[in-house]
């Protein structure tokens, strides 16, 4: 602000610097309610009255205090590009049943800010959403498979490929018993309202879901880590809920030496054939202890072979560490979950709290062989950090991914047919798939024809819990069964993956479709709605279209970087 002085004007401008002066020294120190400020005595208000002595004309500048800079960290994610059939037809990957980058990009929106692009992962947005999917009828198999082919909405010449996996769910009364050690970051950071104490609400939801047969625990960390309450079973409500109560925050973030303790409480309540599992509720970085990334997974990794599982719940702003969080969730066989309300931490704990403690499925990966005598180019949308070699795939060694109970995964593939005019690739001159190699690839080719009306074939391959072998499941997708028009499901689910794709720049949606698709497209999918997940989805369509209209957003840290 600049504030000029004059002859006429000089003691009112003294006075204010004064004041600002004042004002500046006392927020410096302790933050004092006006309310509870005291009276003035006589001699100050003595003072305060006085005459102002004059004053030659000067300009004074009066500063803003520094804005604390943004910490929050993301991984690097580059988009998956298109592939041509004929040279590399099979795509392989692991699901994500997590749901944090939604919850996490929706408290920017809300917050008038666009999010970084690489705070976007597409398959978490998509996965946050429930599209109705058929049960499996026994639990003889955990999950039942889904897939649904119809033209893209944004290019009519591309065929969106929807993959639906719906696992079985479990009332919360048949849950086994759980043994839970929650992990709480009690530093000096997460002294403000959207972290210690959301955290603490977010919790208490959870202790009313507890029985008799469960046992928790509570160890909080910050300089040094320490057992707040030791196993409790789960009807002692009064007890739980009193050692979270008291939680302070203070110090700084020995996060690794809080997850050690974690582990040893978990093991020492363990549940053979039960629930055990970790939960990490965090702001940001463990700045103490085992701070490197690498030793945190190699331990994390570790101790989910002894049977304890590890899930993440980020809070809070400025200083988050998305990167960090999703990857030890993914390490952990838990979820990744970011809690921005006590209405978010109701879904995650209470809603879904069969999904998020109780696998009924591990190591679950999905692989996709396209026909290249029918597709011509493909492009899997999201699960960048998922991707797996075309060997992993039948390693039974390799981690992947796992569905909780009552859990559905959703992926999309959008593909172009051959001869439709849609391709984006140019054939290669030389090499696989060229006609150079035509006659070399005859055979192939005619096996190819002999299933040309097959699109491609779906395999899955997945552990029952406590199986060291994985089992499979192939699942021929067919021409013929290319829908003329997309249902509400594939519809919805289209314009959650193209607002992600907006919100990353519009590589492969484009403006002509833009925002107006996004939200004509989710209007007109909302269906029942009935907890008005989809409605809020539109709502946060309608403010990105109007945040990128206004210009660009300040990024923030991008690990690797």
């Amino acid at each position: 602000m600049l504030l000029r002085a004059t002859p006429r004007t000089a003691p009112v401008a003294a006075l204010a610097l004064g004041i600002a002066v004042v004002l500046a020294v006392a927020g410096c120190g302790k933050k004092v309610d006006r309310a509870d400020a005291p009276a003035m005595d006589q001699a100050e208000s003595v003072a305060m009255s006085a005459p102002v002595p004059a004053m030659e004309s000067k300009t004074y500048f009066l500063q803003e205090a520094p804005v604390a800079a943004n910490t929050e960290n993301y991984e690097k994610i580059a988009a998956n590009p298109i592939h041509r059939v004929a040279e590399q037809p099979v795509s392989t990957f692991s699901i994500d049943v997590d749901t944090g980058s939604y919850a996490n990009v929706r408290r920017m929106l809300a917050a008038g800010e666009l999010p970084p692009k690489d705070a976007v992962r597409v398959e978490e947005l998509l996965n946050y959403f429930d599209y109705g999917y058929p049960k499996p009828a026994s639990r003889d198999t955990p999950f039942q498979v889904t897939t649904e082919l119809a033209p893209a909405p944004w290019n009519a010449k591309h065929v969106l490929m929807q993959i639906g996996i719906q696992g079985y769910d479990v009332d919360k009364a048949e849950l086994p018993p759980a043994n839970l050690v929650l992990l709480i970051d009690t530093s000096g950071s997460m002294d403000e309202p959207d972290k210690l104490p959301l955290l603490k609400k977010a919790f208490a939801q959870l202790v009313p879901q507890l029985r008799a047969k469960d046992r928790i625990s509570i160890v909080a960390y910050a300089g040094s880590a320490g057992l707040v309450l030791p196993p409790t079973p789960g009807d002692r409500g009064g007890e739980i809920l009193a050692a979270l109560d008291n939680l302070a925050a203070g110090g700084s973030t020995n996060g690794g030496e809080g997850i050690q303790l974690a582990y040893a409480v978990a093991r020492q309540a363990f549940v053979d054939g039960g629930i055990n599992r970790v939960l990490l509720a965090t702001d940001g970085d463990f700045n103490v202890g085992t701070a490197n990334q690498e030793a945190l997974e190699t331990l994390v990794a570790d101790q989910r072979k002894s049977g304890i599982a590890l899930s993440t719940l980020g809070f809070g702003t400025g200083n988050y560490n998305d990167a960090m969080a999703e990857q030890l969730a993914d390490v952990g066989n838990g979820n990744h979950a970011y809690i921005d309300s006590a209405l978010e931490a109701r879904k995650v704990l209470v809603e879904e709290l069969g999904s998020t403690l109780l696998t009924i499925a591990g190591d679950v990966k999905v692989q996709v062989e396209f026909n290249p005598a029918v597709v011509a180019e493909y492009r899997l949308i999201g699960y960048e950090n998922r991707m797996l070699k075309r060997e992993d795939f039948n390693n039974d060694k390799v981690d992947a991914g796992e569905i909780g109970a009552g859990h559905d995964v959703t992926a999309l593939y959008e593909v172009t047919l051959v001869g439709s005019g849609g391709e984006s690739v140019d054939p290669l001159r030389y090499g696989k798939g060229s006609e150079a190699t035509a006659d070399a690839k005859a055979p192939r080719a005619a096996a190819g024809d002999a299933k040309s009306g097959e699109l491609a074939l779906l395999r899955l391959r997945y552990k029952r819990p406590g199986e060291n072998d994985s089992r499979l499941i192939e699942t021929p997708l067919l021409r013929k069964d290319i829908a003329g028009e997309p249902s509400e499901r594939l519809r919805f689910a289209a314009s959650v993956a193209a607002f992600g794709d907006l919100l990353r720049g519009g590589t492969y949606v484009g403006q002509d479709f833009g925002w107006n698709g996004v939200i004509g497209l989710a209007r007109g999918a909302r269906g029942d709605d009935r907890n008005g997940y989809r409605g809020e989805f539109l709502q946060l369509a309608q403010t990105a279209s109007s945040l990128q209209a206004s210009g660009p957003v300040k990024g923030v840290a991008v690990a690797g970087e």
